[in-house]
């Protein structure tokens, strides 16, 4: 079943959600029940949303943005930023996009490490160039958000730190994820450790929410960057955190935390209270949708 109640969970069974994710069968949506009432082979991505119009805007391939009709599962727009508004020739990796409000469509472009902006027929609209210390198309980005005052919230996979950009690309605030006094350790599941960040979310208390990748960690950063909630590996009882990927703040303020490569026996999402750090809503599909559930977001929320 979709829920799991008990040592990890609240008691309270009413509780599910709606889920689009990227497992390895593919594009799914799994229902409050547990069913799957869509699917979609596809390759592997880093970021998913669910448009106004029901359509999906996803990654396909490496570099190439798409957006997907569900019904018919056909794409019905396209960007391909390893060839479009001169990165023909470069290597480029995709690993965020956003449909914007005027219907633009934001990339976060790493090897040009670049923001851009283009409309329906691929024009660029707008350029924000990134400030990336450790390059490589790879990592230079994972997920990238577009502010309500126009700036750009940026996380630098490689770098560890977590950018704000204004529409002109200086940065005016940032934040470098601490290693906590530990050393690094390679690996992409529980064992490994480093502060590779993948995503940054701004609250509306203006705080910054960090989902810490391989650093097993989420964490609620004031601007003057003092950690005011924070969720560490072994925090959770019975969860162990591996690589902490999308992290979205429900209606209810509740965190629901992707847990990327934390292998079987462990879940895939999971509903907190930020308040408490109360678990209440687990997602353990393992046996269905793999230990790579990289990207997620809860259709209901």
């Amino acid at each position: 079943m979709i829920n799991s109640v008990g040592a990890n969970a609240s008691d309270d069974s009413e509780v599910s959600h709606r889920v689009l994710l990227h497992g390895k069968t593919g594009l799914v949506i799994v229902e409050r029940d547990g069913s799957v009432s869509w699917q979609m082979p596809w390759g592997g991505i880093h970021d998913i949303h669910v448009l106004e119009n029901g359509h999906l805007l996803t990654r396909q391939g490496s570099a190439k943005v798409v957006e997907i009709d569900p019904a018919t599962k056909a794409v019905v727009w396209e960007y391909d930023s390893a060839s479009a508004n001169g990165n023909a020739g470069k290597r480029v990796e995709v690993h965020a996009f956003e449909r914007l409000a005027d219907g633009a469509t934001m990339i976060a472009e790493s090897g040009p490490a670049r923001i851009i902006e283009v409309d329906r027929d691929g024009k660029l609209l707008h350029e924000v160039k990134l400030v990336v210390d450790r390059p490589n198309p790879h990592t230079d980005t994972r997920l990238v958000r577009k502010l309500e005052n126009g700036h750009y919230l940026v996380t630098h996979e490689a770098d560890g730190i977590a950018r704000e950009y204004d529409s002109q690309g200086d940065v005016v605030w940032e934040y470098e994820v601490p290693m906590f006094g530990k050393a690094s350790r390679r690996g992409h599941g529980p064992e490994g450790f480093g502060n590779r960040l993948f995503s940054a979310t701004r609250l509306a208390n203006g705080n910054t929410l960090i989902g810490g990748g391989n650093g097993h960690c989420v964490l609620e950063v004031t601007p003057r960057k003092q950690i005011v909630r924070q969720i560490h590996q072994d925090d959770l009882p019975g969860i162990r955190l591996a690589w902490v990927t999308t992290v979205e703040v429900l209606g209810n303020g509740h965190w629901m935390i992707g847990n990327c490569h934390a292998g079987p026996g462990q879940p895939i999402l999971i509903e907190v209270d930020p308040e408490t750090n109360e678990v209440i809503w687990t997602l353990d599909r393992y046996d269905d949708f793999g230990n790579n559930v990289s990207n997620s977001t809860i259709i209901d929320r």
